[in-house]
């Protein structure tokens, strides 16, 4: 799990997915009499890893292993939740709360593992365990919650929490564990409970098909292209890594353009031949739309007629609203207006660019009516014509692991001190992977922090952030965080150049990571990343800001060949070319957001929908079907809110993107990169986790409620002098 021209990528992956299918044989898992200990298959899980930090020894982890693990890990949290539950002494905080957060060790051991593997580096078995476990762990967590002895003493406890003398931290975790209870529909009838218990693993087995049906959709969906002059535009390196992949998927003599889990894809900027980027963009647009195997769309309708069941049997008009209830915005109502504050200018700017566009296809001689998959060839185009600016000129000042080590990392060190040791013999799970020690401004150690850049047919679209330890001070552990994205590989023997989009996403990664290092909580379930939706994605849009800070630029933008460092007059280009393409941009957020809260506004009476109907109705009613600027996502490829638990929650992009302006702004005004403004944000925001509401959290660094005014103005969607109402935030 999150977002620029490709801002919107990232997603923290906060929420552990399950496991599940039937994995290759394994020897009988044997439990040792009186302890928890076990042997064979899944063992390696029963401790904490041997290794630095409790780094996972993916050298020795083996698909055999997760089913028996996962397995047995079920088994020790429900003997745990039982002893809790069935307790004698009277509930207290420690023997409740506390003992709660202690419990699942080993099932959380493996889950987080099994989950890098699941999304990063899948295979058939892996698959096959993810769907068999995705139900049976749903069911293991409605055990726990529907748990009615557990959840006596957990309200006996939250009833009392005013006179037990607990830390400000400690009476959060009460507070947040007992609203997860209710949550979860433990004070339902036993009868709403069942069909509540029925409902999840439906939901489980659903979600965990949808990502496995997408994964092989994009797969199925690539373009295989067997002209190398269909290929006109493209650079050498691009059609050698279209190569590669044919090559790899057994097409020797032609080439492949895999899809990205966009819309739009990235080479449609490139390609000369219209055919061509038409095929492309309708492979992407079509992909899990067939008809076939791989179709998704039956199964989402599905889900959305069972969420929308869901939230009337816990009491909420919708599912929305149920989501929404423990979120910064805190109802669908919000969320609405918010999107109604920029769909109008976001529309406006689109259709402006749109003009611009079609001009500059006319000035080229070419007679044609612009469509999405003409859009970034002939925005580039203009692009390039209004600020002489090419993505070719940029790319060759963006080596990969410059950009990270001079660029990402040198600006964590200029806010916040931190160095970094790269780890040549910590095991990881594809050899192109990096990995490095975190250490704080007093030398200190921090944690560890894996990358894993390039795309692969074995792993899941976007770019997210997870852990594979989280920090506890209770359970004395570091993070061990690790960031995926979907580079395109660079040719066999060519270096790898990337996009300022890519820049831009690696920045926007590693915010995640910061407010996962930066933790210093007591219990595992308020710390780091473990926030709401609509609050997670701030410190990474944040931290993008400083990707094109002068200081920042000039020392990872270097020449790849020459170590010249890039022109002052190329950077004022990146500058002045910042806020181009922004009606763009946030047009096809604002629709992905809205076609998100659409789906997930449907009463629990309402039909199951034909999905393609619903789509357009919803867009056009949302008024975001902007002219020649479809949705990030479509339904039936729309991973974030059908796989990645951002369900009624894809516009927390959009409002973590205002309060991370909000903050820039902040910061130019006091200063701009500093040591002292680093701390300060670090204080106040990236060290927090859960322990407070977010409403004080984010006034206590700002000053004030969150405004949309720098937003619009950041995002080149209004003047600086625009006057804008600010959005209106509760205090939660």
């Amino acid at each position: 799990m999150p977002r620029c021209r490709t801002l919107f990528l990232g997603c923290v992956a906060v929420a552990l997915t399950a496991a599940g299918a039937q994995a290759a044989p394994h020897h009988p898992v044997r439990h040792a009499q009186g302890d928890k200990t076990m042997s064979g298959p899944g063992a390696i899980f029963a401790h904490e890893s041997p290794l630095f930090l409790h780094a996972p020894p993916f050298d020795k982890i083996h698909d055999a292993d997760f089913l028996p693990a996962i397995e047995e890990g079920m088994r020790q949290e429900k003997a745990e939740i039982a002893r809790i539950a069935d307790n004698p002494a009277p509930p207290s905080f420690e023997n409740t709360i506390v003992a709660m957060e202690r419990s699942g060790r080993m099932l959380d051991r493996v889950t987080r593992v099994f989950s890098a593997l699941t999304g990063a580096d899948t295979n058939d078995t892996l698959e096959r365990i993810d769907a068999e476990t995705s139900p049976q762990l749903a069911a293991h967590h409605d055990a726990i919650y529907l748990n009615p002895k557990l959840f006596a003493r957990v309200k006996s406890v939250y009833d009392r929490r005013a006179s037990l003398q607990l830390s400000p931290e400690a009476r959060q975790l009460v507070k947040v564990t007992y609203e997860q209870f209710v949550r979860s529909g433990a004070q339902l009838s036993p009868a709403d409970q069942t069909q509540l218990k029925q409902i999840n693993e439906k939901l489980s087995s659903l979600s965990t098909s949808f990502q496995q049906k997408l994964l092989a959709a994009a797969k199925a969906g690539a373009l295989v292209v067997d002209d190398r002059a269909k290929l006109r535009g493209l650079s050498d390196q691009q059609v050698a890594a279209a190569e590669q992949a044919a090559k790899t998927r057994g097409l020797a003599g032609k080439w492949v353009i895999p899809l990205q889990n966009t819309t739009q894809q990235p080479l449609l900027q490139d390609l000369a031949d219209r055919d061509v980027r038409e095929r492309l963009f309708n492979a992407g647009w079509t992909r899990a739309e067939k008809g076939d195997a791989n179709d998704t769309r039956e199964l989402i309708a599905t889900m959305a007629v069972l969420r929308a069941q869901k939230a009337k049997l816990l009491g909420y008009p919708n599912y929305a609203a149920y989501v929404l209830s423990n979120q910064m915005a805190e109802t669908p109502e919000a969320v609405q207006r918010f999107i109604g504050q920029l769909a109008p200018a976001s529309r406006a700017r689109s259709a402006a660019e749109a003009a611009d566009i079609q001009k500059a296809i006319e000035a080229g001689g070419e007679h044609f009516q612009l469509q999405p998959w003409d859009w970034e060839r002939y925005a580039e185009r203009v692009r390039k014509a209004r600020y002489d600016l090419s993505d070719d000129e940029l790319k060759p000042y963006f080596e990969l692991k410059r950009v990270l080590v001079d660029g990402v990392f040198y600006a964590a060190n200029q806010l916040y001190g931190l160095t970094f040791k790269e780890r040549k013999d910590i095991p990881v799970w594809n050899p192109e992977m990096m990995v490095f020690e975190v250490h704080d401004k007093d030398g200190s150690l921090l944690g560890l922090m894996y990358f894993d850049y390039f795309k692969r047919d074995n792993k899941s679209g976007g770019a997210w952030m997870s852990n594979l330890v989280g920090q506890s001070k209770l359970l004395g552990t570091k993070p061990v965080i690790y960031n995926v994205a979907n580079f395109t590989h660079p040719g066999p023997g060519q270096p790898a150049l990337i996009t300022f989009d890519d820049v831009t996403t690696m920045f926007h990664e590693f915010g995640h990571a910061l407010h996962g290092f930066f933790a210093t909580q007591e219990y595992p379930s308020l710390s780091g990343t473990r926030v709401a939706r609509d609050f997670v994605e701030f410190p990474s849009q944040f931290n993008e800001n400083w990707a094109l800070d002068p200081k920042i630029l000039k020392h990872y933008a270097v020449h790849y060949q020459t170590s010249q460092p890039i022109p002052q007059a190329l950077v004022d280009k990146i500058k002045a070319a910042s806020k181009f393409n922004q009606g763009y941009a946030m047009g096809e957020l604002i629709a992905a957001a809205e076609l998100d809260m659409q789906w997930h506004m449907q009463p629990a009476s309402a039909p199951k929908r034909d999905v393609d109907a619903f789509e357009a109705q919803a867009l056009k009613a949302g008024h975001v079907d902007f002219p020649n600027v479809p949705p990030r996502y479509r339904s039936s490829y729309f991973l974030h809110i059908w796989a990645n638990s951002y369900a009624a929650g894809y516009y927390a992009y959009l409002w973590t993107q205002m309060l991370a302006d909000d903050s820039f702004a902040w910061f130019e005004q006091h200063g701009g990169l500093t040591r002292e403004n680093g701390q300060r944000f670090r204080d106040l925001i990236l060290s927090k986790g859960h322990t407070e509401d977010y409403g004080p959290m984010f006034r206590a660094f700002y000053g004030k409620d969150p405004d949309i005014g720098p937003m619009l103005v950041h995002r080149g969607l209004a003047g600086a002098d625009s006057a804008v109402t600010p959005a209106k935030t509760e205090a939660r």
